[in-house]
Formats: structure tokens, sequence, C-alpha cells
């Protein structure tokens, strides 16, 4: 079985190591170049990469999907891919390379919520149940048709951090016991229906700004889904504080810490009563 995995941050090293623990281990992992981090912009290699090169895996890290790097990926006569939080675009040519094209896992119960963020439109739109869907990837954003789902319910008080960590682990064991089985024909892919489909679009930073004194379930909701990016915050005297703890308690939204901009995190008690910069 020769599988060639794409995917960039830290949760693709879950299913790495189911990959690697069902005696599927990746020929060969494409990955994002290294990049400047940190105060000091020193070149880190993504957690992909360092999984690969931990364990003797061909590391591959194209600026551009072009031909060149198809005729290099060639070389592996690959099965299968995987595509997990790769980060880029991937080209039709690429998709169809393999013997049995391309997988990729995704966050949500497809045809729902295709696009960037899906488990933050689920945790901002109130549901209460989500899941993964693995689907064969097809160049239209996430309308590949579908071979495995898994749903899962959302708990009230959970966060963005909390339930993706949930999904990567539901993800990662629903891909390494599908794959076998797709391999062998014995899965019959299933076509989307594109009347259902929603977006979930990229999340930009001021959709974090929020009214302390606003619609407490929504505020809540904001806070849940972005506890990661781009915060929950508001503005006093110009200056951006972070809610960085909340919850909702008799129908209402309390903050229980902040993080005043240039300052350190304090309870938000404290805030108010010194509520000046």
């Amino acid at each position: 079985m020769r599988i060639a995995f794409w995917g960039t941050p830290a949760l693709t090293t879950t299913y790495l190591d189911a990959l690697f623990s069902a005696g599927m281990t990746p020929v060969v992992i494409i990955t994002n170049p290294d990049r400047p981090k940190g105060r000091g912009h020193e070149m880190t290699a993504t957690p992909a990469k360092l999984w690969g090169q931990a364990h003797n895996i061909p590391v591959l890290q194209p600026e551009v999907l072009d031909e060149a790097f198809s005729f290099q990926l060639s070389a592996f006569n690959l099965d299968v891919s995987i595509v997990v939080a790769y980060g880029k675009i991937i080209p039709q040519n690429y998709i169809d390379l393999p013997k049995y094209k391309t997988l990729n896992v995704h966050y949500s119960l497809l045809p729902k919520y295709r696009g960037a963020a899906p488990t933050e439109s689920a945790i901002l739109n109130g549901d209460t149940e989500t899941g993964c869907s693995i689907q064969v990837m097809a160049f239209k954003l996430d309308s590949g048709p579908i071979i495995a789902e898994e749903k899962t319910a959302i708990a009230p008080a959970e966060t963005t951090t909390d339930l993706r960590g949930r999904l990567t682990e539901i993800g990662a064991k629903l891909l390494v016991v599908t794959i076998p089985k797709y391999l062998a024909g014995e899965i019959t892919p299933k076509e989307q229906d594109d009347s259902l489909a929603t977006r979930s679009g990229k999340i930009k930073k001021e959709d974090g700004l929020i009214d302390p004194a606003g619609d407490p379930a929504e505020n809540y909701k904001k806070f849940r889904a972005y506890i990661e990016w781009p915060r929950t915050y508001f503005f006093v005297d110009g200056k951006r504080v972070i809610v960085t703890q909340a919850h909702l308690e008799n129908g209402l939204f309390s903050i229980d810490k902040v993080l005043p901009e240039g300052k350190h995190e304090i309870a938000y008690s404290d805030f108010v009563r010194g509520s000046r910069f």
C-alpha cells in the first residue's frame, strides 16, 4: 500500500501515528515549506516534516504544485494520497495521480460546512452534532463523494480546541479503518447533494469583536468558537481587551479573565474596578 500524506499542522501527527500503527506508513510526506516563526523569525519545520524525519520518510516541500513536482511525485508509484489540513489548493492532476485517487478528511458532516472553518461554524451556529467525513477529493471545494463518516455530539461548553481535538482522534481512527476497505473496492462512494451544501468561510480578525453587554448566547458561542484565533475581544479607550476565560450561567455571559493590550492576564472583576489603561 503506497500512500502519500499531505498535511502541515500539529494535528496531522495524530493521523501519521495512526497510519504508522496500522502498518500503513506513507512512502512520502508532502508539507508546506519551512517558514520564519516567533520573535526571532527562525526558520521552522512543520510538524508533519518533523514526524517524517523522525521516521526516515522522504519529505517534499514544494512552493508551487507545478508540472515538475507532479513528475517528481509520480516516481513514488502511489496507490492513494491522503490530505489532512495541507493548506494549499491541490490541482486536479494531483488528485488523480494515485491509482485510487486522493482522500480527504473534513471536520463536518458534508455537504454541511464546506470550507476552511467547519468546527468554528458548528459552534457559532449552535449545532448539537457534527462529525468527520472522508471524501474522495474533487477540485471543487469539499464536494467529493463520501466514503465514510462518523457523528459526534457537541457539548454545551465545548470550544473549538476541545472539539477539533476529538474530531482529530475520530478522523484518524476512521481513516485507518476506511482505507483498506476503499482500496479493496468494498465501499461505494456516495455523491453529495449540492443543494444541501453550506459554506464555512475563512475567519477574519474582526469576527472576534464582541460587545460584553450584547446577546449572552451569541457572545458565548463566539468565545468558544474563536478560542484559538482571532479570540474574542472588546475595546476600552481604543485598546483591545481579549477575553481569555468565560462561561454562560443562568443565561448570562460571564467573563472570568481578560488580557488587556500590553498587560498581563487579570481577573475581569479587577479589570472593571480599574478600567482605564
